[in-house]
């Protein structure tokens, strides 16, 4: 690695963020670590894989460590002077809980009564299969039945000023004004559960005009803004107000909303009836732990984690809180067996999960489908004449299996690539799928809405051969189970990646999880990574920071002193230093960065890189023609454009020869600037040259999967602005990926123990 020889300029000052006032307070800090220290732990020690990290979503504002519960401080959700809930005398943050909170007993009650146990004559496996559909059964035949929550009235309160102000604070993104309410960023709720072998079609949001207006009374009774009122309608659908009005703490069903909000919403609505002990408050936070749990990964939350969150919010009886959900059919409980099977008169350790029901039956439907690929598939073919060849060893392997995974590097994507090609020449029908737009191949949003791929059949299955899906890490369990839910019976299916990348924006570690199983051919590749890039990429994938030589300057070390020389130094290099020294254009340099808030994180720096490269007033909503954009579709999904022009109809973007119109009421959610994106938005696409910028307050943020991407996103050039000091070889060296609390694994091991006892 070389050190940029140019002299470095005077630093700017440190630019202002609105969100950089918003960080949480040690206290919740405490609590957030507890939460985290319980979801997950044992994940990588029981499946032995590579646990996958949590992913920004491409809309998230945030970029501060993830927790797999997040929950805020205690004291915060039962002062009463805070929220008017009288919820006694504050407990200490990151405290035990009561009594009774950490343990499972709840919850395995609820879950011993309703899961059954194996049937005479069936095998542990078959009997918990069995049991599962049972209580889905169960589960269905309950919500049937279910009554809608009493009527709690409408009693105002003299708070609702204050949550006004501090929800207001929250959509500007600049810091509550008042100490009751903490701020949370606008981030999009779990993605709906899909509908396999369908292809899942953008619903159209269940609300009216009257449904908004009805909504917009009852926020305005209880203070709320009437910008709410139309998330709120879309978030509680069919009878929003009156649901809203029956039971308050919904509203924390609506994006960016935190239960310190919801409880001065309820208190405003209820007075003093509304109180930390209600059930409807109970229920209506488990469901956001789970949601937020969602976000950053996890399919179900540990029973005792759980408890834990709903008593850090004050929640008096956690456990039965948790088995009153369980009863009523609003999530799911799962006994997973831990270590090796036992004898049968000893007692099988178990951990009790609680998951919500989209995710749940969506990862069972994975599995279900993943095993039905690789039992359906017949005789192997004979490619030998076309196993040759960079892909030689996939090649074979994917002409004697069903299914098969493939993990490498960069340079290992060829191999993919050659096994498709070698497909098609044999007139196989093979479609290639990636996770960003790839050369040759259609990205896996794409194919599922039906906008490119194969047609389908009778069935809605995809009308082919042979599926090819490259950036498999990116797969959330919703997504995998609709894209395998659509490959035919008999069909082969290959899913390739590189397991060192930050993980998918959504709940699952698919790619991680089915390796872990161990159930289906692996192949490994050997291609390694080439050139100084590759060489400092790999060391990072196996926790080494190595001084690589450099004789072109490939790898460039550009330190700094604070932020604001960060960001000046960057804009020097997009602009002038790399385009000079290597002939590649300002506009095929990427920025990558840990987050968006900051005084060097994206919004910064695209600033300062609009500013610089294309000058203007943002004349709509802040852009301007030829500004250089990331388009979020959908929470995941980070897709680079250029604007073309705004007009009535919204903003026009240019996406690779691809016109895309963002509705004006959707552009400041769903555009970025693009010149700076974070490494979550970068995963699967690599530019010629690429800086990453590494302030100094963006250390205790790093972490080797992060590391690995970003660096791993440069072709040709690596510059690396550098005010981390030692933290950015701590990082690579001491922090590994976050785990995620998931069933996957668990799921395939158990279907492929019944398929070897059948057979």
């Amino acid at each position: 690695m070389s050190t940029d020889p140019e002299t470095t300029p005077e630093a700017t000052p440190p630019g202002t963020d609105p969100e950089a006032s918003g960080a949480p307070s040690p206290r919740e800090e405490r609590a957030e670590a507890d939460t985290e220290a319980g979801a997950g732990a044992e994940q990588e020690a029981e499946t032995g894989a590579e646990a996958e990290p949590d992913a920004d979503t491409g809309a998230e504002p945030e970029a501060d460590a993830d927790t797999g519960a997040e929950p805020e401080a205690g004291a915060e959700t039962e002062g009463g002077a805070d929220t008017g809930a009288e919820a006694g005398p504050e407990p200490e943050a990151g405290a035990e809980p009561e009594a009774g909170a950490e343990t499972d007993t709840g919850a395995e009650a609820g879950a011993e009564s309703e899961g059954g146990a194996g049937a005479g004559g069936l095998s542990e496996a078959q009997a918990e299969l069995a049991a599962q559909r049972v209580e889905r059964e169960r589960i269905a035949r309950r919500k049937a039945e279910r009554e809608h929550p009493v009527d709690a009235g409408g009693k105002l309160s003299g708070r609702a000023a204050d949550l006004l102000a501090a929800v207001r604070a929250v959509e500007s993104g600049a810091k509550a004004p008042v100490p009751t309410f903490d701020e949370a960023p606008a981030a999009p709720r779990r993605a709906a559960a899909p509908a396999p072998p369908q292809p899942r079609p953008q619903a159209a949001p269940a609300r009216t005009v009257g449904d908004v207006a009805a909504v917009r009374a009852v926020l305005a009774r209880g203070g709320a803004p009437e910008a709410l009122a139309g998330p709120a309608a879309e978030a509680l659908g069919e009878g929003a107000a009156e649901r809203l009005a029956e039971d308050p703490w919904l509203l924390l069903a609506v994006p960016g909303v935190r239960p310190t909000q919801a409880d001065g919403f309820a208190q405003a609505l209820l007075g003093p009836a509304a109180g930390p002990a209600d059930a409807r408050r109970g229920a209506a936070l488990l469901d956001w732990l789970l949601a937020r749990a969602a976000e950053r990964g996890h399919t179900a939350l540990e029973a005792p984690v759980l408890e834990k969150a709903l008593a850090q919010y004050g929640v008096p009886d956690p456990a039965g809180t948790v088995e009153a959900a369980i009863g009523d059919g609003a999530v799911l409980v799962f006994h997973e067996p831990l270590g090796e099977p036992v004898a049968e008169d000893e007692e099988q350790p178990v951990r009790v999960l609680v998951g919500l029901e989209e995710h749940a039956l969506a990862e069972e439907s994975l599995a279900d489908g993943l095993a039905r690929l690789a039992a359906t598939f017949t005789a192997p073919a004979d490619w030998s004449a076309a196993a040759s060849g960079p892909g030689a060893e996939l090649v074979r392997a994917a002409a004697g299996a069903g299914l098969v995974t493939h993990s490498g590097g960069e340079a290992a994507r060829a191999e993919p690539l050659a096994l498709a090609a070698a497909a098609r020449e044999l007139g196989l029908r093979t479609v290639l799928a990636a996770h960003a737009p790839a050369p040759g191949a259609v990205t896996v949003a794409d194919l599922l809405a039906g906008a490119e791929g194969p047609g389908r059949d009778a069935d809605g299955r995809f009308e082919l051969d042979l599926l090819v899906v490259l950036d498999a890490p990116q797969l959330d369990v919703g997504t995998a189970a609709a894209l395998v839910e659509s490959v035919p019976d008999g069909a082969r299916l290959v899913l390739s990646g590189d397991p060192g990348v930050l993980g998918s924006a959504g709940p699952g570690r698919v790619f991680a999880d089915v390796l872990a199983a161990r159930a289906f051919p692996h192949v490994v590749s050997r291609t390694p990574d080439p050139g100084p890039i590759g060489e400092l990429v790999s060391g990072i994938g196996i926790g080494e920071l190595n001084q690589v030589d450099a004789p072109g300057k490939e790898v460039v070390i550009v330190p700094v002193r604070d932020a604001g020389e960060a960001v000046h130094r960057t804009v020097q290099l997009v602009a002038d230093s790399v385009p000079r020294a290597f002939g590649v254009p300002a506009e095929a340099v990427q920025v990558v960065t840990p987050g968006h808030g900051g005084p060097a994180g994206t919004r910064a720096l695209n600033a300062a890189l609009k500013e610089r490269l294309n000058p203007g007033p943002g004349r709509f909503r802040g852009f301007d023609p030829g500004d250089r954009v990331v388009h979020v579709p959908a929470p995941g999904r980070a897709v680079p454009a250029r604007v073309v022009s705004a007009d009535a109809e919204g903003l026009h973007l240019d996406a690779a020869g691809a016109r895309i119109v963002v509705p004006q009421d959707r552009v400041e959610s769903r555009v970025r600037h693009g010149w700076a994106v974070t490494a979550h938005q970068a995963v699967g696409s690599r530019w010629p040259a690429v800086v990453v910028v590494l302030p100094g307050d963006a250390a205790q943020t790093l972490s080797r999967d992060w590391v690995y991407t970003a660096f791993g996103r440069a072709e040709r050039h690596l510059s690396v602005v550098h005010g981390v000091e030692q933290a950015l070889a701590q990082a690579v060296a001491q922090v590994p990926p976050k785990p995620r609390t998931t069933r996957l694994t668990a799921l395939l091991r158990t279907l492929a123990a019944a398929q070897q006892e059948q057979a």
